[in-house]
């Protein structure tokens, strides 16, 4: 496993804190890492600063906004070539039901997490929609069932 000498025990336990809360007022964070809260603005800003923190986002419940269908939609392209690609990838970006694209190695070329109201609203953004675009040769969905287990925290 790769480190990241760039940081140190202190600066890990505020990116530890903030991906569980980026509420926290650099005082609350100040205290939970033994820090003054002027040091810990300090290193929130270069941490920010060297790309390790990003922007600051708030989770939504997807049922709670008619959200609640979640599907893996694998998609094979026509062409593998660089147009094709750039083309899908940035219809892809303008869709606001794909929450997340992937590109992939092996026999599917992208994995797509696709969230929408029901059944009928994903059947007619599949075959209308991502079937219809030139790019796209084919596509293969599975339907969550349940969530066993989700977190935007990565280990530091």
């Amino acid at each position: 496993m790769k480190q990241d000498r760039t940081m140190d025990a202190v600066d890990r336990r505020i990116v530890r804190l903030l991906q569980e809360d980026a509420t926290l007022s650099h005082a609350q964070l100040a205290e939970e890492v033994g820090a003054s809260p002027a040091s810990c603005w300090r290193r929130v800003k270069a941490l920010e600063a060297a790309g390790i923190l990003g922007r600051t986002v708030r989770l939504v419940d997807p049922e709670a906004v008619g959200r609640g269908v979640n599907v893996m939609c694998n998609i094979r392209m026509r062409s593998h070539a660089a147009e094709a690609r750039q083309s899908f990838e940035e219809f892809v970006r303008g869709r606001p039901e794909v929450v997340e694209c992937f590109s992939m190695s092996g026999e599917w070329d992208y994995l797509l997490r696709v969230v929408v109201a029901d059944v009928v609203d994903y059947n007619q953004f599949l075959m209308q929609t991502m079937l219809g675009h030139p790019s796209v040769a084919g596509g293969s969905s599975h339907f969550v069932l349940a969530t066993t287990k989700y977190t935007t925290a990565l280990p530091v």
